[in-house]
């Protein structure tokens, strides 16, 4: 090996180091433990919002002191979740320091254009914080950064799936429910006829219009019963009826007779083509409502045929 190779042989071997203690995972330092913002309180908030990089986004606010989705409606939120994920960030510190380069966002995922989450925060006085939460190198264990610094730290017991970017994630996906023994009867409406299950004394469910001869299938019938006495959301529309919304000339028409004579109307209209979900709502909420097809979809396409036990076809004998 002449002079000019072994030059260019340690020069290399020069670069793989350098550039082997650039890519290396750091450790964070540990120091003198700020607050990440100092003067921020949890009941100072009156506003968060959330996104991620893919595009999707949920906005939160506070009206007459309880929280909302003013994309919604002001469809409640859960006031606790909010309050313990902002507990937790008001708790964020400087303890942990990873990096201090902005040459480093982009690969802990907490650049203004590559992260995990944003989230934003305004508070009654107008003050507004925004800050990004990144990859997760180890359980319960997220890199943070504050926008317009450099700077990302390691924050504990916190994680990103803690900010939801679906309003499902920050409201009661339990939408309505009404127990089965306040029932006398429900009665199913829909494009192919309509259908009248009524309790009995024993608190069995029976089909009135069941053929003479015929056996009911119980499992069908208490499958149905359940879906339409229990409504769970997987996004809340608002208060406004839309002519989207199809329920002009719903799908199906659900009505539930309690037994101190109250009767709930359920109605299920149009079916969204990419998600598969239909919009729902109560006579008891002003809200309109997105569920699920899995639940919503037997009250809109059973017949009485779905609820016939078939007999089963007899072996050919030899």
């Amino acid at each position: 090996m002449n002079r000019t190779q072994r030059i260019l042989a340690i020069l290399l071997v020069l670069q793989i180091v350098a550039s082997a203690v650039a890519l290396w995972p750091r450790v964070p330092r540990t120091g003198a433990a700020g607050a990440l913002f100092p003067d921020l309180k949890t009941a100072d908030v009156a506003s968060m919002s959330v996104s991620d990089s893919d595009g999707n986004a949920v906005q939160l606010r506070q009206v007459t002191g309880s929280w909302v989705l003013p994309d919604a409606g002001d469809y409640p939120a859960k006031a606790d979740t909010i309050t313990s994920v902002l507990d937790k960030v008001v708790a964020l510190n400087s303890r942990r320091l990873v990096t201090r380069t902005s040459s480093s966002h982009k690969r802990l995922q907490v650049g203004a254009d590559s992260f995990v989450r944003r989230v934003d925060l305004e508070t009654a006085a107008g003050t507004r914080y925004t800050f990004y939460l990144g990859s997760s190198p180890s359980y319960g264990t997220t890199h943070v950064r504050v926008e317009g610094a450099d700077e990302t730290y390691l924050a504990s017991d916190l994680t990103p799936y803690e900010f939801g970017t679906t309003p499902a994630s920050w409201v009661d996906t339990a939408y309505f429910s009404v127990a089965q023994d306040q029932l006398s009867a429900v009665t199913v409406r829909n494009a192919r006829g309509t259908l009248t299950f009524n309790r009995d004394a024993e608190g069995k469910w029976t089909l009135a219009e069941l053929p003479a001869g015929q056996e009911l299938n119980t499992e069908a019938v208490n499958t149905t019963v359940s879906r339409a006495t229990s409504v769970t959301l997987t996004r809340p529309l608002g208060k406004d009826k839309l002519p989207a919304y199809g329920l002009d000339t719903p799908g199906a028409v659900v009505t539930l007779s309690k037994t101190d004579g109250q009767k709930i109307t359920l109605l299920v209209g149009a079916q969204d083509s990419t998600d598969g979900s239909y919009v729902v709502q109560v006579s008891t909420s002003p809200y309109y409502v997105r569920a699920s097809e899995y639940y919503v979809k037997p009250l809109v396409e059973n017949a009485l045929s779905d609820y016939v036990v078939v007999p089963a076809t007899p072996t050919p004998t030899s």
